[in-house]
């Protein structure tokens, strides 16, 4: 048993690695120049000495993710709070969060730029816009979701509608909040890359316009690779925040 949940585990990374051999033997079998496909030999030499370039740019674009995912996360614990709490305000306010998801960012970053100028807010702005919507649905839903026994008992004691949210209603939430989080942590890195594909002078956006308008595959790949590997830490950085803030459910998973 313990077997086969290791092997499960290890089912994704074990169809990268085929995938990854497959790709680099078509490229090295039928020959197939730089500048149409990389092979992932290829993309790995360019990664590394491009690393320290990389670095560099990768630092911008975390900034950004990081004050964006900030700026959602508590702007979107309040307005779960104020949509749970006002049911009039949810049903009023929630359809435009749902709108506010059909259009695509990139159209709305060029708007950004021109009331904002070249600077970080626009791009801080494509993050905030990408990662909002998960963590206010995922929070609001996680309010909503909680069973009336416990806020009886909680009223029943003289308890406050702010102690209410703060003992039962918030603590309850947190698992559906630290998904929506997940969610927006890995959008983040995107997010920031959309911002500056559109107008920098620095971060991996900047970088990798600046790699495929001149034909450099290889090191477009590379920084793709670079913004894969941000946006699994983004994630792991969330799911260590969830093993902070709910040790009930660490010792929970240590047990099982």
């Amino acid at each position: 048993g313990i077997m086969k949940k290791h092997l499960l585990k290890l089912a994704p990374v074990m169809v990268v690695v085929v995938l990854l051999i497959v790709w680099e033997l078509v490229v090295q079998l039928l020959d197939i120049p730089l500048y149409v496909l990389p092979a992932p030999s290829d993309m790995l030499k360019t990664f590394v000495t491009e690393l320290p370039i990389l670095a560099g740019h990768a630092g911008v674009t975390v900034m950004e993710a990081l004050v964006g995912m900030g700026i959602s996360f508590f702007v979107g614990i309040l307005t779960g709070i104020v949509m749970d709490a006002m049911p009039l305000v949810r049903r009023c306010i929630y359809p435009i969060l749902v709108v506010t998801q059909t259009v695509p960012v990139i159209v709305l970053a060029p708007i950004f730029i021109i009331y904002m100028g070249f600077g970080y807010a626009p791009k801080i702005l494509t993050v905030v816009l990408m990662c909002f919507f998960p963590i206010v649905v995922s929070f609001c839903d996680g309010l909503g979701e909680m069973d009336q026994g416990y806020l009886n008992l909680v009223k029943t004691y003289g308890g406050s509608k702010w102690q209410i949210y703060r003992i039962v209603k918030i603590p309850a939430a947190m698992i559906s909040l630290l998904s929506g989080l997940k969610v927006a942590a890995t959008y983040s890195i995107s997010g920031a890359v959309v911002g500056e594909w559109i107008a920098s002078q620095s971060g991996l956006g900047y970088y990798l316009i600046r790699a495929k308008n001149g034909y450099m595959l290889d090191k477009v790949f590379a920084c793709v690779l670079m913004i894969v590997i941000l946006s699994l830490l983004m994630n792991g950085a969330v799911k260590l925040f969830g093993y902070v803030v709910l040790p009930s459910r660490r010792r929970h998973r240590r047990r099982v």
